[in-house]
Formats: structure tokens, sequence, C-alpha cells
């Protein structure tokens, strides 16, 4: 069994934080695009520190892409922000 450290739990928070920004967005009626982007970011980040310490290639290039897709969004929701101002 792996060693239930730090590095793991900080791992897990950013578990919890993709599933939930899941979970809002399939749930919500009209999602909050700063919530869903921002908690996908977050969790995306938190899962890559777990990763640079318990390092799995495959799941640490995932989570970059994650955390890309996230910062597209975070993008697009500032600037429909900006044209709606």
């Amino acid at each position: 069994m792996p060693e239930l450290d730090i590095y793991t739990l900080i791992g897990f928070v950013g578990m919890a934080c993709i599933i939930s920004a899941y979970a809002y967005q399939t749930i919500s009626q009209t999602p909050n695009p700063f919530i869903q982007h921002g908690t996908n970011l977050l969790g995306a980040a938190l899962l890559t520190v777990s990763l640079l310490v318990h390092m799995n290639l495959p799941s640490l290039v995932l989570e970059g892409f994650w955390a890309a897709i996230a910062i597209y969004g975070l993008v697009k929701a500032f600037a429909a922000r900006r044209v709606e101002q």
C-alpha cells in the first residue's frame, strides 16, 4: 500500500476539486464558469504537486492539459464578462 503522506493528501484534495467541478457542471442549470474552471485549475495544480513527488508521467501530462483547458475557460469567461460590461 502506498504511503499516505502530505503529498498524497494534497493529491486527494485536488482529485476532490476536479470531481466536484464536474458534478457542479452536471447538476447546475447554469454553471458559473469561474467556479467550474477555477475549481478545475485548483484541482489540477494540487494533483500536479502530488505527482511531482510521486511521479506518474501520463497523469502529470494529463494534469497539464487539464490546467490548460481550465485556464482557457477562465480567459474566455473573463473576456465574456468584459464584453457584457
